[in-house]
């Protein structure tokens, strides 16, 4: 494993061992420059200085400022104190600098550059000096030059690679965000297909079992009607039953799974057929030019009336109902009316939450309500425009 990454999972995982570690090494390392470094003869007072300067160096996390000002302070009071010789503890300051434009942002950073850069320079001033000026200008200069700018340059780069890595997990947690949603809304769509489905031939079945039942005795034939309704009822709940847990359970994309064909406003006669065959009048009435619709909102439009008119069924048996397909320039206009007791169609389960969410999800408007004359309304106003089916 690579040394460095050890390093740095220690580090991360034991922080004050770390900084611990930095402290004996740094002091360890001006012991070594001022024993065998490439120095003029060092006077004890660095190692003096350099101890505090050295430790201070535990709290760099925490307060940069503070342990690049304590630094700087012990730095000065050696150069003024020792004679403006050279020493190897000038490093520790740069080091601490190094720590300010690490962890701190680019104008403190700078900031503080400028004042160690000055402060440096005033102390080679008032201290007696055998260097040249201009070198003693220069040194500090370049000493704090490079040490703010590589430490600028680490914390850019420490910033880029967070940036990257958050861009990263926010695109992450938007893609689970939206598999999730569209889950949601596959699982909406499947309960919304099966209770338009199963409600309305589980009501025919049940009109006509009672049927039967009630005529088994005195009138077989039209017991035998009934029951072949029932029969037919129930064929088709399963077959379409069929289809949609062949969609759920079958694996892949999609393309190559078993569908039937949706049906649309075409299969509105064969509706009206099944109504009729259980005794309940619907009249229709289509207005305006027929024209093809998407596949989305014929089946929107269908399923709507499927469910209204099986609502009129359910919650105002013996009442008259009417359907109406109106096309209007952009539109199409899907209304279902009846003229039982007001209300009473309203009925207490999924079907117009169902009815709703179907003109929604086509971007329709739905509306339900007491009719104007009596009876009950249920209304969709669905975009016209797509592609055909």
């Amino acid at each position: 494993m690579n040394p460095a990454r050890i390093a740095r999972d220690l580090a991360q995982r034991h922080p004050r061992l770390a900084d611990a570690a930095v402290v004996a090494g740094v002091y360890a390392g001006l012991l070594l420059a001022m024993r065998f470094g490439k120095f003029p003869p060092t006077p004890p007072l660095a190692a003096v200085f350099g101890a505090p300067m050295a430790a201070s160096l535990f709290f760099r996390r925490k307060y940069p400022i503070a342990v690049l000002a304590a630094c700087l302070l012990c730095l000065v009071a050696f150069l003024i104190g020792s004679d403006r010789q050279r020493a190897p503890i000038e490093l520790i300051c740069a080091f601490a600098l190094y720590n300010v434009a690490l962890r701190t942002p680019r104008r403190t950073a700078w900031t503080a550059a400028a004042v160690t850069c000055a402060t440096l320079l005033v102390a080679n001033l008032i201290s007696t000096v055998d260097q040249p000026f201009l070198s003693d200008l220069l040194g500090p200069v370049l000493t704090v030059g490079m040490a703010t700018g590589i430490g600028d340059a680490r914390r850019s780069r420490r910033a880029y690679i967070a940036a990257v890595e958050e861009r990263a997990r926010q695109a992450e947690a938007t893609r689970e965000e939206e598999a999730e949603r569209r889950v949601m809304a596959e699982r909406l769509r499947i309960a919304r297909e099966l209770h338009d489905v199963l409600a309305h031939h589980i009501a025919l079945i049940n009109v006509q079992a009672q049927v039967a039942a009630h005529v088994l005795d005195t009138e077989p034939a039209q017991a035998r009607t009934a029951l072949g309704h029932v029969s037919d009822a129930g064929r088709e709940a399963l077959d379409e039953l069929r289809t949609t847990v062949g969609l759920l359970r079958a694996p892949g994309s999609g393309e190559d799974l078993p569908t039937a064909p949706s049906p649309g406003l075409d299969g509105l006669p064969g509706l009206l057929a099944s109504f009729a065959a259980v005794g309940m009048d619907v009249a229709h009435l289509t207005q305006g030019t027929p024209r093809p619709l998407s596949a989305q909102v014929a089946l929107a439009a269908y399923r709507i009336a499927q469910e209204a008119l099986t609502n009129v069924h359910k919650h105002a048996p013996g009442a008259n109902a009417a359907l109406t397909i109106a096309y209007v320039p952009g539109d199409v206009l899907v209304e279902i009316t009846d003229d039982g007791p007001g209300g009473a169609t309203l009925g207490a389960g999924n079907g117009l939450i169902g009815m709703r969410e179907r003109a929604l999800s086509v971007g329709g408007t739905f509306s339900a309500g007491p009719g104007p004359g009596g009876g009950f309304r249920v209304r969709a106003v669905l975009p016209a425009a797509g592609e055909p089916s």
